[in-house]
């Protein structure tokens, strides 16, 4: 498999900490998004991916695009470990907070919107995660144990981390969120979430390696 990641990217993340829970060895192909007017404008790179974003993963003689969808081809096909619940209930609650945060928040907050937000991107960032955030808190209250649904890693928790490092990017108080605070740093803790994290990366500038 080859993945096309930007270090920083929290959906590039998603798929890096799927791929490490899945024990999947993968290539990396850096995508930077900054530099060059943005890599992910080239020509190769829209051949591959019309959308023109990171990440992409060729895998299995296919090429995949979105990082749910990838997430979801890789549990199909290397069930093991289990990222979506079997019981039915459980299973929509981690969709569904998997869908608040990948359409909910982190599109609201990405490099291409806040290009557009000129002066007044940082107050944008923060109002959308923190409107986003109050929802999650509540959603979490109900559907937490240890992790976002139950004790089980889900693939909620591989939205949750990335978009809270975004939040700490953008310097929102995290103070008003305990449980979200509480699930992050317990998964930061798992050997999945650090070896994909963004300071471990391939392009990872050396000024922000860990």
């Amino acid at each position: 498999p080859i993945l096309y990641s930007y270090f920083r990217s929290s959906c590039s993340w998603r798929v890096r900490i799927a791929l490490a829970l899945k024990g999947i060895a993968y290539d990396v192909v850096p995508v930077n998004l900054l530099k060059d007017g943005g890599q992910q404008f080239s020509a190769e790179f829209k051949a591959m991916n019309p959308m023109q974003q990171v990440p992409a993963l060729k895998i299995d003689g296919i090429t995949l695009s979105q990082s749910l969808a990838i997430i979801h081809y890789l549990e199909d096909t290397r069930p093991n470990p289990r990222l979506l619940p079997q019981d039915p209930k459980k299973r929509a609650q981690v969709r569904m907070i998997a869908d608040h945060i990948v359409s909910g928040i982190q599109p609201l907050q990405n490099l291409s919107v806040l290009k557009q937000m000129g002066e007044k991107k940082m107050e944008w960032a923060q109002n959308c995660i923190t409107s986003g955030f109050q929802a999650l808190e509540q959603i979490l209250q109900h559907t937490a144990g240890r992790y976002c649904v139950g004790d089980e890693v889900s693939m909620a928790d591989l939205c949750l981390v990335p978009q809270v490092a975004n939040a700490e990017r953008f310097k929102v108080d995290m103070g008003p969120y305990p449980t979200i605070t509480r699930i992050t740093k317990g998964l930061l803790e798992l050997e999945a979430f650090k070896v994909s994290h963004p300071s471990r990366q391939p392009d990872t500038p050396a000024e922000l390696r860990a």
